[in-house]
């Protein structure tokens, strides 16, 4: 690649207990861009997430983060290098309202958002202040997860299936909101089953299969590729 990746992983393994999860898998993610993984379900996406994070019961391989080695480092130590996952779960505190879950997490590094900024990028959330994490919709759920990790400081993002389970005017919103996070200078990497709203935002697609990374596709050649993916992801 012409230009030195911010995030490069390199012969990437990973185990949850006894099961071998990801086999040699290897990407790069340049400063600013936003790059999805593609698969299958249980391609390994959302293992590769969590073990960049450091959130696997073991790796091995190469994770370097501008420049340095995350393989030997605890979660906590990658966190506060500026890195932040957001779980396809979403993990919201049900007893907790809209401010208490969004104030949870603690600020790791200077340059995270303040609470006014996140409810500028999410209204909805403002309005819902004092609602209980139950009671928020889905949308409103993904909204809160995002703002929260935005608070710490990160400015790199682990995305899991962001979109899941949406409604489409929702999935609108959430696609704004990355592309001004991209404008902003975050730098994301997104888990996504749907590659036609990946394509509104990504600059390239690395597609999984079996716990290895088979492809990569410029997004601007996602189009021409179309029978390709429709064999990687049969759609």
């Amino acid at each position: 690649m012409a230009e030195r990746a911010l995030l490069e992983v390199r012969d990437l393994h990973a185990w949850y207990g006894e099961s071998h999860i990801l086999h040699g898998v290897e990407f790069d993610v340049r400063q600013g861009e936003v790059v999805t993984l593609l698969g299958r379900n249980g391609a390994g996406k959302t293992t590769t997430l969590k073990s960049v994070m450091g959130m696997v019961s073991r790796r091995r391989g190469s994770v370097r983060f501008d420049g340095r080695e995350l393989i030997m480092l605890p979660s906590n130590r990658i966190a506060r290098l500026g890195l932040a996952f957001c779980p396809e779960d979403r993990g919201i505190c049900a007893s907790l309202h809209v401010e208490e879950n969004l104030l949870l997490p603690p600020v790791v590094r200077e340059g995270g958002l303040g609470v006014d900024a996140v409810f500028g990028l999410f209204p909805n959330l403002k309005e819902r202040l004092r609602s209980q994490g139950t009671k928020l919709s889905g949308g409103e759920q993904q909204m809160l997860a995002v703002g929260r990790i935005l608070r710490t400081g990160a400015r790199f993002l682990l995305l899991d299936e962001p979109t899941e389970g949406l409604a489409p005017v929702i999935v609108q919103q959430i696609g704004a909101t990355i592309r001004r996070l991209k404008a902003d200078g975050f730098t994301i990497l997104l888990v996504e089953q749907n590659f036609r709203f990946a394509a509104t935002m990504a600059d390239r697609h690395y597609v999984m299969e079996r716990g290895r990374v088979v492809d990569m596709i410029p997004n601007e050649a996602l189009e021409a590729s179309r029978g390709k993916l429709h064999d990687y992801l049969g759609v």
